[in-house]
């Protein structure tokens, strides 16, 4: 049975409690099952483990606070849990309080924890994230081997990052930049500009959206082709700014066209020519790519909108006669469980039909508005997309 929440035994909490009943988090290598009770360690720094990560797919998440009043879990994991609200926490023997879910499908998603109110990482759990916005705790539920975001024995690319002067934003800025396996000076590379979304940062399409893996994987299982992808920072003004979305789309376009593809195109050797580049992006990167990339046709040629779309009316190149004619790809997609009448990229998907635009339309995943979602776009659809016409 799919998704039930329960309280561990007691016997289990004593286990936990006592320091019996732990799991690895060892980071040692690259695990593709971090969570999974394999050599009965804490997590360094921990005292206890949570959360635990069994083969049959059932998590159990676990914290010590004999002085609270009520514990909950809470963030985007309640999407795969079909829950519409916090899930309460069960108090144990010695102020362990303990919840199990499940059984969840394997994927990496993102939690939280409400303690009397207040929302906290898992102070367990070793696996944390970041960006521009409050951190986070990171659940790994594992399958039966490296899933396709894994690192997985195959030639790998690096990813650098790069700190410059933007005259644009007037401060020091990072990207962090993708070079595939087989890099080197004597061929020419086609080049992705991928961005964030609202509250991200330039690193996080590498740290938690696994570009680079998937991008190895697909590489090595001939699917995809060879490309640089270059990760700027598409924050440009502060995200609770009033004037925000007002603001935005023409300072990124600058940062974009007038600093970031010239330091690419003078520090690697890649492509030039429009057919050679492309831009893509999730939620509000997405909502970039498409205002940027449409009204910038002379420098992209092929699209990716993941989540996302924009009024037209910003967009005003899509009118003209030649649009098809200048578009190599153009991806809309989105996930499962954020698609809904009247959901943004649908609306964008019936405008650009009525217009007889040339397009990918896809819905998939079992993710919302997350990660889930975005990395089974990456891998499913976009990247092995590219650069076939």
């Amino acid at each position: 049975m799919k998704n039930i929440f329960k309280p561990a035994s007691a016997m289990l909490l004593i286990l936990a409690a006592s320091g019996l009943c732990l799991a690895q988090q060892a980071h040692v290598n690259l695990d593709w099952a971090p969570q999974k009770n394999t050599q009965n360690l804490v997590p360094f720094m921990a005292g206890i483990i949570s959360p635990e990560v069994t083969d049959d797919h059932m998590v159990t998440f676990r914290v010590k606070a004999p002085e609270a009043n009520s514990v909950m879990l809470s963030g985007s994991v309640l999407l795969e849990l079909k829950a519409d609200k916090p899930i309460p926490f069960i108090k144990g023997p010695e102020g362990v309080w303990t919840l199990t879910v499940g059984p969840m499908t394997p994927e990496i998603y993102y939690y939280k924890l409400v303690i009397d109110g207040v929302s906290v990482d898992d102070p367990a759990n070793t696996l944390t994230g970041f960006a521009g916005q409050p951190g986070f705790s990171i659940l790994v539920v594992h399958g039966e081997g490296p899933a396709f975001y894994d690192a997985k024995d195959v030639p790998h690319g690096t990813v650098t990052r790069h700190v410059y002067y933007s005259p644009v934003t007037k401060g020091e800025r990072e990207m962090y930049v993708y070079l595939p396996p087989d890099y080197n000076n004597s061929k020419k590379y086609p080049v992705l500009y991928l961005f964030g979304g609202s509250g991200e940062l330039a690193s996080t399409w590498s740290l938690f959206g696994r570009v680079n893996f998937i991008e190895d994987n697909l590489v090595a299982e001939g699917k995809a082709l060879s490309m640089i992808i270059v990760m700027p920072n598409n924050q440009v003004v502060h995200r609770s700014d009033p004037r925000h979305t007002e603001l935005t789309f023409n300072i990124f376009d600058e940062e974009l066209t007038k600093v970031v593809i010239p330091f690419i195109e003078k520090t690697y050797s890649v492509r030039t020519d429009r057919h050679g580049r492309a831009i893509a992006g999730l939620s509000m990167g997405g909502r970039h790519a498409q205002v940027i990339g449409f009204n910038n046709l002379g420098l992209f040629a092929s699209f990716g909108l993941l989540s996302s779309a924009e009024s037209l009316a910003l967009t005003p190149e899509i009118e003209k006669p030649d649009f098809n004619s200048k578009v190599d790809y153009l991806f809309v997609g989105a996930g499962t469980m954020e698609t809904r009448p009247g959901a943004r990229h649908e609306v964008l998907h019936n405008e650009l039909l009525k217009r007889n635009i040339n397009h990918e339309y896809y819905i998939g995943s079992n993710g919302g508005h997350d990660f889930v979602t975005w990395r089974h776009l990456l891998y499913y659809r976009f990247l092995p997309g590219l650069w076939r016409k």
